[in-house]
C-alpha cells in the first residue's frame, strides 16, 4: 500500500474527558438549523443501492468540508451464481477531493491506478485521496459474493483545499482494530457525565479528535468523523464539538432528539440528517431507541468555490474542463 507522504498538521481544539459541573455551566449546546429527511434510494453500479443522504445540499458550502454522502442501508444479497462477476462499479476517475468508505456489514474490494488493492471489512474504513487524479474500482469482495449476506456501507466525499487539489494521490487503509473507541456516559442534570456509572455507548474516532483521543485518518484540513453508538434508550450524552466547525448528524439506526438551548428539541429519525447551528460548543443527544447508531461529521469550512461535475470537484469550471481533457488525453494519472 502506498501511504500519504504527510502528517496531520492541524492543531485540534483540546477536549476534556468529562464536563465538570463548573465547566458545564458555561457550555452551550448546538441547535438544529435544518433536518433533511431520508432520501429515496438509487443504484450505483449494480452493487450499491444507496440513499444520497445530503440530497440537494450536496456540494454546497453548508456541508463543507464534506461534499456528498451515499449510504447503502442493510440489504440481503444472494450468493453469486457460478460464472458471474462480483457486483459493484467498474473503473472510474476522480480528481480534487477524497473518498471515505466505511463498511458496516459485508465487504468492499478496492483497486486503483496506484496499485492499491484492499478489502474493506466490517468496521474498516478506507480514506482515498484522489488529488490530481486516480482511477479506481469498487466491488463486493469475492468472498462476500460467493457466500452472500447482508451488505451495509457508506461513502463520503471530503473536499480538498484549493492548494491541495493537485496533490499526489494517496490511500489510507484504516482497520477496525486501529480505530480508537471512547466510552460515553449518561449526562447528569447538572451537565457533567456520570463517569462512575456504566457506559451508555461509545464513539469510534475515525478522524479528528474526541475527548483527547485522536483518530487515525490523516486529513488536509480539520475534519471530524465519529461513529457513535448509544446502547440505552433515553440516554442523554454530551459530545463536545468545536464551535467554529460545521457539524452534521446522520442517524444510521434508531432515532434521536437533539437538545438545544432553552429546552429546544428536534427529533431525527433513521436515515435523516440534522444540520446544526454554529451556536454551541457541544452537541447534546438523547437516544429514543436502544442500540442507536449515529455518524457525526464536520470540520472547518473551506470557504472556497465549489465546481463539481461527475467524478471531479475543483474550484472553477475551467479546472473541470481541464480534468476532462487530462483524463481523455492520458495525462490524468502520473
Amino acid at each position: 500500500m502506498s501511504s500519504l507522504l504527510r502528517t496531520t498538521s492541524i492543531a485540534l481544539l483540546p477536549i476534556t474527558r468529562a464536563l465538570s459541573s463548573a465547566t458545564a455551566m458555561t457550555v452551550s449546546f448546538r441547535s438544529v438549523k435544518q433536518i433533511l429527511p431520508a432520501t429515496p434510494k438509487h443504484w450505483v453500479g449494480d452493487g450499491f443501492n444507496v440513499h444520497p443522504v445530503f440530497g440537494n445540499k450536496a456540494f454546497t458550502e453548508e456541508m463543507s468540508p464534506f461534499l456528498m454522502f451515499d449510504y447503502a442501508a442493510p440489504k440481503q444479497f444472494k450468493p453469486l451464481k457460478p460464472g458471474h462477476s462480483p457486483k459493484g462499479v467498474g473503473q472510474h476517475p476522480h480528481r480534487g477531493f477524497e473518498t471515505v468508505t466505511i463498511s458496516f456489514q459485508g465487504e468492499v474490494e478496492h483497486f486503483d491506478s496506484n496499485g492499491n488493492r484492499d478489502v474493506i471489512r466490517p468496521g474498516d474504513a478506507q480514506w482515498m485521496t484522489a488529488g490530481r487524479g486516480i482511477i479506481h474500482q469498487e466491488f463486493h469482495s469475492h468472498e462476500f459474493s460467493e457466500k452472500g449476506g447482508i451488505f451495509e456501507m457508506c461513502q463520503l466525499w471530503v473536499n480538498l483545499p484549493k492548494k491541495d487539489k493537485m496533490t499526489k494521490a494517496g490511500y489510507q487503509a484504516i482497520l477496525d482494530k486501529n480505530i480508537p473507541v471512547v466510552d460515553i456516559y449518561q449526562t447528569k442534570d447538572g451537565g457533567s457525565e456520570e463517569c462512575d456509572a456504566e457506559s451508555v455507548g461509545n464513539v469510534r474516532v475515525i478522524a479528528g479528535s474526541f475527548q483527547g483521543t485522536k483518530g487515525p485518518a490523516s486529513t488536509f484540513s480539520p475534519v471530524e468523523l465519529w461513529d457513535v453508538t448509544i446502547n440505552n434508550k433515553q440516554a442523554v450524552v454530551d459530545l463536545p464539538f468545536p464551535k467554529e466547525y460545521n457539524c452534521i448528524v446522520f442517524v444510521r439506526r434508531g432515532s434521536i432528539d437533539i437538545l438545544g438551548e432553552n429546552d429546544a428539541k428536534r427529533n431525527v429519525g433513521a436515515q435523516a440528517v440534522a444540520l446544526t447551528q454554529n451556536n454551541g460548543d457541544a452537541l447534546r443527544i438523547q437516544s429514543k431507541e436502544p442500540n442507536t447508531s449515529v455518524l457525526i461529521m464536520g470540520g472547518l469550512p473551506l470557504n472556497e468555490p465549489i465546481a463539481a461535475r461527475g467524478p471531479f470537484v475543483m474550484n472553477t469550471q475551467e479546472e473541470i474542463m481541464q480534468a476532462n481533457i487530462d483524463f481523455h488525453s492520458g495525462n490524468f494519472v502520473r
